[in-house]
């Protein structure tokens, strides 16, 4: 996955850089940890019930997180808030949560810290800003304490971090922003998938928030209002899924903008769509776009656009930065083989 623009120098797939020290060795040591956006390609809402899902990791699109011990005092600094961690505002109550858990977790519990997060993410998009602040923050401060976390622990992590901004989190996210490549998740478990690729998309930002943990209640009370109906929509959701992975293998792009319109037209059935999300798409779709959706949690955030060529995706994200998206990106999902 290659966002133009990007000055990102990393090798693909690194998101965890070993502590560092300065000059001399008597200088604190410094625990840096870096993470990813993503974009939900197919299976927003129908993940929490047990369908799969297929997610696309935003590699250029980083956050980083530099964590320094202190003797007492735990101190956040970032383009949201700067100060003492217990007084954060309640949008970054994940943020919060991901310092103390790895604290915890790595035998810190009486010690302070100071992190300091730099992120290409915006917040509350439903492109993963959470999930990857809390993944970074994760890194850079076990590798401050001394450890270096197995896979596993490091998601335990982030899920604890994650269920204080979205409640009962289904784990893509998670496994998502710390990935290279894309990710097929289904019921907890997440592998990575064959792209025969190449594919041009375009996210564009509708400035609208994103409220996911909202329009998650919504389609849960909606499916016990309605249940057979909304059962129906959730069903065609996975099976979207299941269809777009074969798609993306072959690849056929033209098959894959076909699904993606059907999603958006799904989501929006279950009550997650917007007004300015239904707009980005059709001007997308009027720009010759092979296919557009929401991505994400929906009611607000962004719409992942499917263009013909990078050259398309360029023009495609011209044109909707000019008739009122907030911003866009284009990105190149490369092949796998």
């Amino acid at each position: 996955m290659r966002i133009t623009a990007s000055d990102d120098s990393r090798t693909p797939g690194e998101s965890f850089a070993a502590p560092q020290r300065g000059a001399h060795d008597s200088d604190p040591v410094i625990g840096v940890g870096t993470a990813s956006g993503k974009a939900i390609l197919f299976g927003e809402h129908a993940v929490v019930y047990g369908h799969p899902a297929i997610a696309l990791p935003l590699r250029d699109l980083r956050v980083r997180a530099e964590a320094e011990p202190l003797p007492e005092r735990r101190l956040l600094h970032s383009a949201l808030y700067t100060g003492d961690l217990g007084r954060v505002p309640d949008r970054l109550a994940s943020t919060a949560r991901a310092v103390e858990a790895t604290m915890s977790a790595v035998g810190a519990d009486g010690s302070g810290v100071r992190v300091h997060v730099e992120s290409d993410l915006p917040a509350e998009r439903g492109v993963g800003s959470s999930a990857a602040v809390s993944a970074a923050i994760v890194q850079a401060v076990a590798a401050a304490f001394g450890h270096e976390l197995d896979p596993s622990e490091r998601h335990h992590l982030i899920q604890i971090a994650e269920r204080a901004a979205h409640t009962s989190p289904s784990g893509l996210d998670a496994r998502t922003v710390v990935s290279d490549r894309p990710v097929w998740f289904q019921d907890g478990s997440a592998h990575d998938l064959e792209v025969a690729g190449p594919l041009s998309f375009v996210i564009a930002d509708s400035g609208v928030r994103g409220r996911t943990r909202e329009a998650v209640a919504a389609v849960r009370a909606l499916r016990d209002a309605d249940p057979i109906a909304v059962e129906r929509r959730l069903d065609r959701l996975g099976a979207l899924a299941r269809e777009g992975r074969a798609a993306l293998a072959s690849p056929r792009p033209e098959e894959i903008g076909v699904r993606m319109d059907e999603a958006h037209a799904l989501l929006g059935e279950l009550g997650v769509g917007d007004p300015a999300l239904d707009r980005l798409a059709g001007i997308a779709r009027t720009g010759g776009a092979l296919g557009a959706k929401l991505t994400g949690g929906g009611r607000g955030g962004c719409v992942l656009v499917l263009a013909r060529d990078p050259d398309h995706a360029t023009e495609l994200a011209h044109d909707l930065r000019g008739r009122g998206a907030a911003a866009t990106w284009t990105t190149e999902l490369r092949g796998t083989r």
